[in-house]
């Protein structure tokens, strides 16, 4: 096979343990073992930069190959991380010295497909939107938590409010927990500081329940970590809105897709960055993300399509932009989502609007264009009579005969 690099390196990553295999042309492979602390990893970039490395390729381990990508970009060594599926050894031969010879001789005939690693400072600010990810979620799991508490005490507030801690919520869940006596109408009508559906007798009757004090005490505790959770929350926000600000051309157009807010577009860029060039197609950042179908065919047959992993912060992220678009029922993405759905069920059709949503910012980010919105009708404007024919048909088949008669505008 054709040799691309003539010197070249393969590293077999671990938490604490370096195997760097350099392999040149015409020589005997240097097998060098280093530890995973910052000195060492300069010790074995010094040695690669001596030997004229040309190129290093790396598995990406959990989190362990960040510190190696750190030292290699201060040192401007031309470096890849690859995923592990595309470098597998053969059985029975799994060692950390004939990984790293694996992985060295799969590099210098070019045959390894480099990972999507972005920049310091956007790997920086993907940290960022995933903290608070976590963040949000972890708040949405503490008020889960007091809303069970809440049941255990007999509290039906859920059935009269839609927001276990909103404002009026809030106001209602200290009172009890406060006082030992129960609601009146007069007290509840001071608590009920926003506009609600139920009557105030109902808020009366949800609200009286029996709350022990020991009750009382979770609840007061799980209140209190939903608050320290929030405030979380905003630092988060200004931390980020901080080092975004030259994400904000393309932030205030992706917020334009039915489905996307801020916090979603803000999740969406930090993932995918602003430099589109790095994906040659559409197709490629929507494989990368693992939105699209699968390929999976083999003697003329197409099996199944399921789609790959891909990007898991990118991927759910679309995917509740996607649920929350087609509830807007004038766009294109509920067009797309009744036409899918009846055919491929609810699910594959969110999915299908996930990959469109993320085929267009790919395009408005590429071409440097705004979001046109194509409407719900947009599947009626073409293929006219064939449509029509094929309603004709099916009113007949009811025993019905009726007479089309185009419109004149």
């Amino acid at each position: 096979m054709e040799i691309i690099y003539k010197s070249c390196c393969g590293i077999d990553v671990h938490k604490n343990k370096l195997v760097a295999c350099l392999k040149i042309k015409g020589k005997k492979n240097v097998i060098k073992e280093f530890s995973g602390q910052t000195e060492d990893i300069k010790n074995m970039a010094n040695w690669l930069l001596e030997n004229d490395c040309e190129k290093i390729a790396m598995e990406s381990t959990a989190s362990f190959w960040k510190p190696l990508v750190n030292i290699f970009e201060i040192k401007k060594l031309d470096y890849t991380v690859i995923n592990a599926r595309d470098y597998k050894n053969l059985p029975g031969k799994k060692t950390d010295v004939l990984d790293s010879e694996w992985i060295a001789d799969l590099l210098q005939h070019g045959m390894l497909r480099d990972s999507y690693i972005p920049s310091r400072e956007q790997r920086e600010l993907r940290e960022a939107t995933r903290y608070r990810k976590s963040l949000t979620q972890e708040r949405t799991r503490g008020l889960n938590r007091l809303q069970k508490m809440l049941e255990g005490a007999n509290i039906k507030i859920t059935s009269i409010l839609c927001s276990v801690y909103g404002v009026t919520s809030r106001n209602l869940i200290e009172f009890v927990l406060e006082n030992d006596e129960e609601i009146t109408l007069e007290k509840a009508n001071e608590l009920v500081t926003t506009r609600i559906h139920a009557k105030l007798e109902d808020v009366v009757r949800a609200m009286n329940g029996i709350v022990t004090p020991f009750q009382k005490d979770m609840m007061k505790k799980a209140m209190k970590h939903i608050d320290e959770l929030t405030e979380r929350i905003k630092e988060m926000d200004e931390l980020i809105d901080e080092y975004m600000k030259e994400y904000e051309k393309n932030k205030k157009k992706v917020e334009k897709i039915p489905g996307l807010g801020k916090r979603s577009s803000e999740i969406i860029l930090a993932e995918i960055g602003q430099d589109m060039n790095r994906f040659p197609t559409a197709g490629h950042i929507s494989s990368w993300a693992g939105v699209c179908p699968g390929n999976n065919e083999s003697a003329g047959k197409r099996r199944s399509g399921k789609t790959r992993k891909g990007n898991k912060i990118l991927k759910s992220t679309l995917v509740e932009c996607a649920q929350s678009a087609v509830r807007r029922k004038d766009t294109f993405f509920y067009a797309q989502y009744q036409r899918i759905s009846m055919r491929r069920g609810k699910k594959r059709a969110i999915l299908a609007i996930a990959h469109s949503i993320l085929i267009s910012i790919y395009y408005m980010m590429k071409e440097d264009k705004e979001y046109e919105e194509l409407g719900a009708d947009f599947y009626n404007k073409f293929n006219k009579e064939k449509k029509a024919n094929a309603y004709m048909k099916k009113i007949k088949e009811l025993g019905y005969d009726v007479q089309i008669v185009a419109q004149v505008n």
